[in-house]
């Protein structure tokens, strides 16, 4: 089978790639001009030979699609952003919603019939946030298709590369103390990309996968609190916990969540004090994946 993949040079896709490779998928990646250098893959030329295929576009410009996905049998989509940049043209409508219908429209119009989605655990109607309204409205454009579709929705996703447990360590190695948005008492649910990834693989071929949307979190739900301590533990860096009001923190991110370097967005700041959790079992039991506990998965590549 010849998978279409979007996103494959992000931390996700990346892994799914792998992954896909060594499930013996042939993979045809969509990526941006200059971007294929972010896949370690392309430059083996024993993996290209074996079933990587790179195409130019960009699922936010429909044209650049004409053609790319003839011959795939299945198509998963990973793109998204966790912040916008209106300026540069980058937005949750853009990205998350229109790359979608883009998408959508291009595998009806090239005949394939299999599309996997990536959301976000805790997207739904009526949600608080645009990056949460226009997760779900991609959604709902998968789900109106007529595709053979499967929907996951992960939580804040950890591994090697990965921009969240990577930052709070960094923070830690150079100034042991980490700024936490209020009583930090709101619970995550971290999930490994082996995980993650593993999900998307298995899906592809089973038919009881069809039709259905899984939430993706890991074994453990975790007070964000601890989650910094877990981390400050495997590194062997006790963290100074410095509690910052929420509507300070809001207020700032107001000023300055425009620019790359802060932390975070008035966005993560409401999804984060929603918590991020689920039941986790039916994923897992599911797809017959062993879940990889939080602390186990960093250690692997926090100490290495």
């Amino acid at each position: 089978m010849k998978i279409f993949l979007t996103g494959s040079t992000g931390f996700v896709g990346k892994q799914i790639l792998r992954d896909l490779l060594d499930n013996n998928y042939q993979v045809k990646c969509l990526v941006r001009h200059g971007s294929e250098q972010k896949i370690s893959h392309y430059k083996n030329p024993v993996l290209v030979k074996t079933g990587i295929d790179i195409v130019y576009g960009d699922i936010t410009d429909a044209a650049s699609l004409d053609g790319k996905l003839e011959g795939c049998d299945a198509v998963i989509n990973l793109i998204g952003i966790i912040r916008e940049f209106p300026g540069r043209g980058i937005t949750f409508e853009k990205l998350h919603y229109e790359g979608t219908a883009n998408l959508v429209k291009a595998a009806r119009s090239q005949k394939v019939r299999r599309f996997i989605q990536m959301s976000a655990l805790g997207v739904r109607l009526g949600g608080k946030t645009q990056y949460q309204q226009t997760k779900f409205r991609a959604e709902e454009c998968v789900r109106s298709s007529g595709f053979d579709y499967t929907i996951f929705r992960p939580s804040i996703i950890f591994g090697a590369g990965d921009k969240f447990v990577n930052m709070f360590a960094r923070m830690l190695n150079i100034q042991q103390f980490v700024p936490v948005v209020g009583n930090g008492n709101y619970k995550l649910q971290p999930v490994a990309v082996e995980n993650v990834s593993m999900g998307f693989v298995k899906s592809i071929e089973r038919k009881d996968a069809v039709g259905k949307t899984f939430d993706v979190g890991g074994p453990e739900k975790i007070e964000f609190n601890k989650i910094i301590d877990i981390i400050g533990e495997v590194i062997c860096a006790p963290p100074n916990k410095v509690h910052i009001p929420v509507f300070i923190m809001s207020l700032l991110a107001e000023m300055f969540d425009w620019l790359p370097f802060f932390p975070v967005t008035q966005d993560q700041i409401i999804m984060l004090l929603e918590g991020n959790s689920c039941n986790e079992k039916h994923f897992f039991e599911h797809f017959e994946i062993k879940p990889i506990g939080f602390k186990e998965g960093i250690s692997k590549y926090l100490s290495a």
